[in-house]
């Protein structure tokens, strides 16, 4: 999962909202983090979510959706398509107005700057800057995103342009993506339970997802 499904899958507080996020951005084992416990608390919650989501059978068929020019950049794409397609669906899974919950998670976010490691600060302000978790909503913004992320590499790679392989195939994906969404809110809801057991950290507690 993307940044927006983990912000919106972890819990909505504010330590545990910006450990969702820096899931991408730290290594090693969560209770040697140096970061408050609720941070690591929703590392934990990332790294179990990222977990189950790649081993899942709907993610899987998502990924033998892309082209076998692409598909060992498949886990980047499906990521960034499932994203869109939270924003295109986000009425379905949620009762919060959308530009509510990112000003929401935005703010949580930059009121902790002193928490943010160094190498992710930059990322996140241009992230709340230019506000990408609503962009992933269009394709445009979507293309351009992947296609950073490509250049991101040392090597050349196939993943500029990867978005056509979503509008290839948008059905498919949208339909393993609607399967998919209604479980993974139920493991995040599950695993909350787990937190002080699993990672030894002090009790923070998961905000339901407000389904409609």
């Amino acid at each position: 999962m993307n940044y927006l499904a983990h912000l919106f899958l972890g819990p909505h507080e504010a330590e545990p909202a910006l450990g969702s996020l820096l899931g991408d951005f730290v290594r090693g084992p969560v209770q040697a983090i140096a970061l408050p416990a609720g941070v690591r608390g929703g590392i934990w919650l990332h790294r179990r979510i990222d977990a189950f989501t790649d081993a899942h059978p709907l993610v899987l068929a998502s990924r033998q959706r892309v082209s076998a020019e692409r598909r060992r950049y498949a886990g980047i794409m499906i990521d960034m398509f499932y994203d869109h397609l939270l924003v295109r669906h986000w009425s379905r899974f949620s009762s919060q107005p959308m530009p509510a919950f990112t000003a929401q998670m935005y703010s949580l976010l930059l009121a902790q700057q002193e928490l943010i490691p160094t190498h992710a600060l930059p990322v996140i302000r241009r992230m709340a800057e230019q506000d990408w978790l609503s962009s992933y909503g269009q394709l445009s913004s979507l293309h351009r995103a992947v296609d950073a992320i490509a250049g991101r590499f040392r090597h050349s790679n196939p993943l500029p342009g990867g978005v056509h392989e979503l509008e290839r195939c948008f059905a498919g994906f949208e339909a393993d993506f609607l399967a998919f969404m209604p479980e993974v809110m139920a493991f995040a809801r599950d695993q909350a339970a787990e937190l002080n057991s699993a990672v030894g950290v002090s009790s923070v507690s998961l905000q339901s997802n407000p389904s409609a």
